[in-house]
């Protein structure tokens, strides 16, 4: 008969060298094992209705950057997904065609590969459903279908890049839609300072943001949301911010009160530079974020379990923005992988 023995038990019985060591080797690998969940992935997912091939994002790309898929040809998708921006636009709303602009901030499309469903409210179940929401979004790009696939076919380019991504040139919804998010998934972060330092490089990020990552998994509970290797775990929670009628997911699922003000939890990856933040962009600075989670948000029934207030102190919500100053990377955006499935080094 085999007797199991619990290991706090056996630790209590060691002498106190020891048992400092055999808890300090438990801490390292804990600790060890926490940077390893962040980890980049080695490949992209692409759908099995989707695979990846060059010709089609190289076209993806065409369309990406082509103002001809609005009504005034002079906004593109790359409009609100700018590059140089972190693949977002720098504005507290989006601006479109409307120069109202429209109610929601531009989400990066940093890792969008990894992160579906998609929208503040999740209401895109995959990047290929998002499309044509904002091309005919009267507000925003506001063209037809019928349209776009008549100026589409009225150029000569575009049918040749159709006809190498899809074998014939005809022009469909369905392949503008699979064009465009094959080369949205290549769309990945580049390497950090941060990916340095899980990598092994010690000397990549400061001490400051060595402790700031230790709050950022443990007493300031971002990682609750803000967790893997995009730092989202793609959930949808009420932050304790939205009033009204901004109810977020909550439109989607009216009779559920856990779902009421909550918004999808957006990636980190490149923070420090995709001011102002939150899906409305009310939060103009960093530091203003963390004060507004270390209060902890409106108390009520739909408020996040992990919303509540941090007490931090002023040093330690020094070192979690040092920390996240560590996530953005030399280049705003990785080069585009050219192997399928395989994202860029």
């Amino acid at each position: 008969m085999k007797v199991w023995v619990s290991l706090a038990l056996l630790v209590a019985f060691l002498p106190l060298g020891q048992r400092f060591a055999l808890r300090s080797a438990e801490k390292s690998g804990e600790a060890a094992e926490i940077r390893a969940s962040y980890r980049r992935p080695a490949t992209i997912p692409f759908p099995d209705d989707n695979p990846y091939s060059a010709a089609k994002a190289g076209l993806g790309q065409m369309l990406f950057f082509d103002p001809l898929l609005s009504r005034s040809r002079t906004v593109s998708c790359a409009t609100c997904h700018n590059p140089s921006l972190s693949w977002g636009d720098g504005l507290a709303r989006a601006i479109g065609e409307n120069p109202k602009g429209l109610p929601l901030r531009s989400p990066s499309l940093i890792d969008v590969a990894f992160s579906e469903p998609l929208g503040w409210d999740g209401k895109f179940s995959d990047i290929e459903s998002v499309t044509f929401g904002p091309i005919t979004g009267r507000a925003n790009m506001n063209l037809t279908e019928a349209e776009l696939i008549d100026r589409l076919s009225a150029a000569p380019a575009y049918g040749d890049a159709f006809a190498s991504a899809f074998g014939d040139s005809a022009i469909t919804r369905p392949r503008i839609e699979a064009a465009l998010a094959t080369f949205e998934r290549t769309i990945v972060a580049g390497e950090s300072p941060f990916d340095r330092w899980i990598m092994g490089d010690d000397a990549a990020i400061s001490a400051p943001a060595k402790r700031g990552f230790e709050i950022f998994n443990g007493k300031g509970r971002c990682s609750s949301c803000h967790s893997g290797p995009s730092f989202t775990d793609g959930s949808f929670q009420d932050i304790g911010t939205a009033t009204d009628d901004d109810v977020g997911r909550g439109r989607l699922f009216p009779t559920s009160q856990k779902l009421r003000y909550a918004f999808k939890t957006p990636t980190l990856r490149d923070v420090a530079r995709r001011a102002p933040y939150m899906h409305d962009g009310s939060v103009a600075t960093v530091e203003q974020v963390i004060e507004l989670y270390d209060k902890g948000g409106i108390d009520r029934p739909s408020r996040s379990p992990s919303i509540r207030p941090l007490y931090l102190t002023a040093d330690e919500k020094s070192d979690l923005i040092a920390f996240l100053q560590t996530l953005t990377a030399s280049s705003p955006t990785a080069p585009f992988p050219d192997v399928p499935g395989q994202r860029a080094p």
